[in-house]
């Protein structure tokens, strides 16, 4: 008898965690939150620079833990390199930063990354996927190989994309970026 009460409890309550799964996705919101949207919301919307793509980047980077620093020196929860974020904090005029800051806290790390998206969108003509490329294998190398015809810049064939890492960068950026922008409705 304790069999079929506990069988007739928790056949509807699978049935509704199914229900639940399949027509709401605000469930996925746990699965990818974004952290730290007061902080990518201001600096996104000063710089003019679209918040879900800084999210997703820093999704990518350090799935939001902050103080990281890579193997190869990359600071923050958006992983700028050092010489990159010395020269940001010199072309902004954010004299009152250090490495130091830009490696510990969340605001200023925030800022410099997302102005320094802002300055590769323009260099790229507002090319995201270009623009992606660039903040992993740096500026240089996607207009060398834009101009050299390596690689067009386009999501189609980023498998042309000579680096393996920026490659699969790339794919796994605009994923979250995919996932970010379906499930909320602003930011």
């Amino acid at each position: 008898m304790k069999k079929l009460v506990r069988k007739r409890f928790l056949l509807p309550l699978f049935v509704l965690v199914v229900i639940v799964v399949f027509f709401n996705s605000r469930w996925l919101g746990w699965i990818y939150p974004i952290e730290y949207k007061e902080e990518i919301r201001a600096h996104a919307s000063a710089y003019e620079v679209d918040p879900f793509l800084v999210a997703s980047i820093i999704r990518v980077e350090t799935n939001f833990k902050p103080s990281m620093e890579s193997k190869k020196g990359a600071l923050g929860i958006m992983q700028l390199m050092p010489n990159t974020a010395q020269w940001i904090m010199e072309q902004a005029h954010l004299d009152n930063m250090s490495l130091e800051t830009v490696k510990h806290e969340i605001d200023p790390n925030i800022q410099i990354g997302t102005w320094y998206l802002r300055q590769l969108n323009r260099q790229f003509g507002g090319n995201k996927i270009a623009v992606i490329a660039a903040y992993n294998a740096g500026p240089g190398n996607v207009k060398s190989w834009l101009s050299s015809g390596k690689w067009d810049g386009t999501l189609e064939d980023v498998k042309d994309i000579p680096f393996g890492e920026t490659r699969h960068y790339v794919q796994r950026v605009l994923y979250y970026y995919k996932q970010y922008t379906e499930l909320y409705d602003a930011f």
